[in-house]
């Protein structure tokens, strides 16, 4: 569980790779939940909705907040472009997720479909080449 977290981290702009089911599970679950906890966490010192900007203090907290975002949703758009990659499937159907609800019901079971070993990407995550 670790490792996959690492891993997302690590191959954050890596966009010619694949992975597994749990390479990408683990760290959509573990973001979801760190980001509420920390978010709510940081609403409760400050005593109100960190949208909310009343003091530089504000300004420079919700700043951040959505540079960590940008950073974290670039990371998590490379890790669904593996995934797909892990089925033989290309990146672009991530667009799929437009189409309200039925987009993202069929880009859900996309991710939980299994490895497919008739695959374009490489199956070494290490050397990022396509074949």
């Amino acid at each position: 569980m670790i490792k996959a977290y690492k891993e997302f981290w690590t191959n954050i702009l890596t966009w010619n790779a694949k992975a597994t089911r749990t390479q990408y599970w683990v760290p959509v679950i573990i973001n979801y939940l760190l980001g509420g906890i920390l978010m709510n966490v940081v609403e409760k010192i400050q005593g109100h909705s960190i949208e909310d900007i009343y003091n530089f203090a504000d300004l420079s907290t919700n700043t951040l907040a959505k540079i960590i975002a940008i950073i974290v949703w670039i990371a998590t758009l490379t890790l669904k472009a593996r995934r797909l990659h892990d089925t033989n499937r290309s990146a672009g159907w991530i667009f799929i997720q437009i189409i309200p609800i039925i987009g993202t019901i069929w880009f859900f079971v996309l991710m939980l479909l299994p490895t497919t070993s008739e695959s374009r990407w490489t199956t070494n995550q290490s050397s990022y080449s396509i074949n």
